[in-house]
């Protein structure tokens, strides 16, 4: 049956659906990204708020600034902005239908309409899921980059930009203009310190635009920071299976882990939705338990992904089910991670450790390794490279995660230990690949990507090991490698 309000009540019994009148809701927040991730965490949140009866001015309102998000937005308007959210525990699939979107701006060159639905003053929050690189940060310092062509565009063009950043400053100053609050922009992407990180992007951009402007971004706008968690695979057609199987036709269904953790600082000028009522948790600490989820989950992707891929492993939970893999996993993160992860309020972390290996091993996720492989030269710098960095500041050898970034950067040289060609999984695969042909002789060449590295090339222990396990790697394979490392471990 097709997804749509006049469906509603047909549906087939075994369908969570909205116990809310839809009709009533109004849009209090723009979210620009409308993928996978935020169709099972911030609209699923909001969701379960709608249904206790709250926060119904509060319902989202769809955006998006590529090609993709047109198409998505295409999708579900068909839909009447619904989607259907599968929740994947071992042995039990439960399928729901969440209501929280009211629409979706056209998406359109120049950003017209978003700029007005961001103007409107009863939007009081617009939140962002545009990926871990798509906050324009310069690979080699870190932090904003206003050279970027994409930003010189928009700083030359304002009041028609390509970017969501383009699009929020239009909109901030034509609050300001006004005599309008500013809404509080809200990041819902897996980056370290996310709401510093839009800050710097939005007042980066605005600087270049209108000094004042973005003087008054700074004093005036909120930027709270916020930790997601939430194991998401992409749609394909096992995907699609699974909602035709609850009698749903889809034209985007979601599926993900029974899981979901969402932390926030509760800085709201404007107000916010109630959402500690559904699970969500306020607190001045979010960059701990940032700290946490990104060493200890995301980084734990990584272990799991490079030797799964140099293997011909296709699954993550066959990586897990793997003895070396998973074993090697487990040691890292005990020995190598968890001692330098600050202690979380309320959070044991060794328990938190044996949460992540029990969500890695949940075989109805089917989670790709080869989705966790993707990007490695933006998710190296935040998730593995700042773990290497504080254990050699607190003296440590820091050896299974320098084996990692060996094994990461056999993976980009393009073939798995079989000889199977591994097909393009980085937006920088082409000079990747290159570099790591070369490190095959010359090791030294990986490790001399400044914007990846920084000056841990230059630390003579981690030159020589990392030296040392990525010519073992080359002459005896990843299993001899891990098994190497494992030793009396295993």
């Amino acid at each position: 049956m097709k997804i749509s309000n006049a469906t509603l009540g047909d549906l087939p019994a075994n369908v969570a659906r909205p116990h809310y009148d839809r009709a009533a809701l109004t849009p209090g927040i723009v979210h620009v990204g409308c993928g996978n991730f935020h169709r099972a965490h911030m609209a699923v949140y909001l969701d379960d708020l709608f249904n206790l009866g709250e926060g119904h001015d509060w319902a989202l309102l769809g955006a998006g600034v590529r090609e993709g998000d047109a198409k998505m937005r295409s999708a579900l308007e068909a839909q009447d902005w619904m989607s259907s959210v599968t929740e994947l525990e071992p042995g039990n699939h439960s399928a729901r239908i969440i209501g929280a979107m009211a629409g979706f701006v056209p998406v359109e060159a120049g950003n017209a309409s978003l700029i007005k639905a961001m103007s409107d003053p009863a939007i009081r929050i617009v939140s962002l899921t545009v990926t871990e690189g798509g906050y324009y940060i310069d690979p080699k310092t870190g932090t904003f980059s206003p050279s970027h062509p994409d930003i010189a565009k928009d700083a030359a063009n304002p009041a028609t930009p390509d970017t969501v950043f383009g699009a929020i400053v239009a909109a901030l100053g034509a609050r300001r203009g006004a005599g309008v609050a500013p809404f509080t922009v809200m990041c819902c992407d897996n980056v370290p310190h996310n709401g510093r990180v839009t800050r710097d992007a939005v007042v980066g951009l605005a600087r270049l635009i209108d000094a004042e402007l973005a003087e008054w971004i700074m004093s005036n706008v909120a930027f709270p920071n916020s930790m997601v968690d939430r194991i998401t695979p992409a749609t394909g057609p096992r995907e699609r299976a699974m909602a035709a199987a609850f009698g749903l036709e889809d034209a985007s269904p979601v599926t993900c882990e029974p899981f979901r953790q969402w932390v926030m600082e509760d800085h709201f000028p404007t107000g916010r939705p109630a959402l500690e009522k559904v699970g969500v948790t306020f607190t001045p600490h979010v960059d701990k338990f940032e700290t946490m989820k990104i060493r200890i989950l995301n980084g734990g992707h990584a272990i799991i992904a490079y030797p799964g891929g140099l293997l011909d492993i296709h699954f993550v939970h066959e990586a897990m089910e793997h003895p070396l893999i998973r074993a090697f996993l487990d040691k890292v993160e005990t020995t190598e991670v968890l001692p330098i992860v600050p202690e979380v309020p309320g959070q044991d972390l060794n328990d938190y450790k044996a949460l992540i290996i029990n969500r890695f091993a949940n075989p109805e996720v089917a989670d790709t390794v080869r989705r966790l492989c993707l990007d490695g030269s933006n998710r190296q710098p935040k998730f593995i490279i700042p773990s290497i960095r504080d254990q050699r500041a607190a003296g440590g050898a820091a050896e299974g995660l320098i084996l990692l970034s060996a094994l990461w950067c056999r993976y980009c040289e393009g073939t798995t230990d079989s000889g199977a060609v591994t097909e393009a999984n980085d937006p920088n695969w082409e000079m990747l690949q290159a570099r790591a042909r070369r490190a095959k002789a010359d090791p030294a060449e990986w490790l001399a990507m400044a914007e990846v590295y920084g000056d841990l090339g230059q630390d003579a222990h981690v030159a020589a090991r990392f030296a040392y396990w990525l010519d073992r790697i080359w002459a005896e394979g990843t299993t001899a490698a891990l098994t190497a490392y494992l030793g009396d471990d295993f």
